[in-house]
């Protein structure tokens, strides 16, 4: 047996250390070193009967390397399939992190119980009774879906020997706990210890593992940022309590892009796919409203519609009020500063508030001109006319800029029925002909006189 050994880490960011400090130069941090037991004895493979893999890799050169496409196992969600980038790879390893009560537990539920293949749901935080509450309300004449609610990874391990599934998820991995590691379940050195055991497993026997992480209060996952990059995929789970639309976002992806989005919708009898989000974030309002208008934006290979509000006011308090939900704040200054500078507008001794609806947020430059049409819109009053979209970049010379994948904006916004978009005069439009009529800008000054 090997001596015990002992090493200090910090449990906010996962720093080591060799004796302890007060304060972590890392993730400066106060009061976050601890003690923990790094070695107990020697360790072993994940199989409890054999000492070693049998299996040892040999160099390849890299003509030799054969460069089929992997076959990848269908989840039977297409949101899930679309972020993923087409499937689960047999062999991966996933992790999905996310706020506590926002539907991880529900989405992998759910998954698991409408696969084909054989699937082992471990439970660290649920009795077998609770999940087969939700079980029932969600998909109840499942077959192929095994429920073991255990956190020893050599029990664990012994029940995959005994049931050989293909598709093993863990909720969560922060209540696993090994015998190689004498310290508490969730602490760094566990969470590593566990994750590891867990890739060796996946890919020896070629079996994909979901992991769920919880997350801190500053919204990172939980435990050492060595985890995030241990794992194959960082699958990001959000929403906001008030909506009940749920987002999945891909933060790393070794086997597709991690551009894409997935957009669910919290039901009674677990999450529904939404296939056309555009119809979902557009408000379905009669009245002509100002401060409203409708920005054509991209998320991986997915074109959306959504709306954009502004609420221009004047400023009741000495500095003037800039805030932005879902959009970037910076950006909503520098535009306004484009608006005073460039167009004329007096703008610097009003509050100016922005809100993206359904609780999302987009990063994407494009919808600019739709930011600066609803800041219009509001502070003159005047609402912008139904079936207008907008698709471009402002520039701070006040020119409207070219964006990319202009033909699926456009597309997109004809399919849902809108009748005329805005877009940059720089843009190199392949469509041929199109219902929609398309009206090219150059400048912030025609598009204002276009509106209002």
């Amino acid at each position: 047996m090997a001596k015990t050994k002992t090493a200090f880490f910090c449990q906010n960011c996962g720093a080591q250390y060799p004796k302890w400090v007060g304060q972590c130069s890392s993730c400066k941090q106060w009061n976050t070193i601890v003690e923990e037991v790094v070695q107990k004895e020697e360790k072993r493979s994940w199989k409890t009967d054999s000492g070693t893999s049998k299996k040892v890799s040999r160099p390849l050169k890299i003509a030799e390397i054969t460069n089929k496409k992997e076959l990848r196992l269908d989840s039977k969600d297409q949101e899930f399939n679309r972020v993923l980038g087409g499937g689960i790879v047999p062999g991966s390893l996933i992790l999905l992190g996310g706020e506590p009560g926002i539907g991880k537990s529900t989405l992998l539920l759910q998954i698991a119980l409408k696969l084909n293949y054989k699937t082992l749901y471990v439970s660290g935080e649920e009795s077998q009774k609770q999940i087969k509450m939700r079980a029932d309300r969600i998909h109840p004449n499942s077959e192929n879906c095994y429920i073991l609610t255990e956190t020893k990874t050599q029990n664990i391990f012994q029940q995959i020997s005994a049931l050989e599934p293909d598709l093993l998820v863990i909720d969560s991995i922060q209540t696993l706990h090994t015998d190689y590691i004498e310290s508490a379940a969730g602490s760094i050195s566990q969470i590593r210890e566990c994750t590891a055991e867990l890739i060796k497993f996946a890919k020896e026997s070629n079996t994909p593992v979901i992991l769920v992480g919880h997350i801190t209060k500053d919204g990172t996952i939980a435990g050492p940022k060595i985890l995030e990059h241990m794992v194959d995929t960082v699958l990001q789970f959000e929403g906001d309590r008030n909506y009940v639309y749920r987002i999945l976002r891909s933060l790393k992806n070794r086997f597709g892009s991690t551009a894409e989005l997935g957009i669910y919708e919290m039901q009674g009898s677990g999450l529904r796919e939404v296939n056309n989000p555009s119809e979902v974030l557009i408000s379905k309002n009669e009245e002509d409203l100002s401060g409203t208008a409708i920005a054509a934006t991209v998320e991986g290979m997915r074109p959306l519609l959504i709306e954009i509000q502004a609420l221009v006011s004047t400023a009741v308090y000495g500095t003037p009020q800039r805030s932005g939900t879902g959009f970037n704040a910076k950006r909503l200054n520098m535009l306004l500063a484009v608006l005073e500078k460039r167009a004329g507008f007096k703008l610097g001794a009003k509050d100016v508030f922005l809100n993206i609806t359904g609780g999302i947020s987009v990063d994407d430059p494009a919808i600019d001109l739709a930011v600066v049409a609803a800041i219009l819109s509001s502070n003159s009053d005047i609402s912008i006319e139904k079936g207008v979209c907008f698709a471009a970049e402002v520039g701070l010379a006040g020119e409207i800029r070219p964006v990319q994948r202009v033909d699926q904006r456009i597309l997109e916004a004809e399919k849902l029925g809108f009748n005329k978009i805005y877009v940059s005069k720089n843009n190199k439009i392949g469509l041929k002909s199109t219902a929609i009529q398309i009206q090219l800008v150059s400048k912030i000054e025609d598009v204002v006189h276009s509106l209002f």
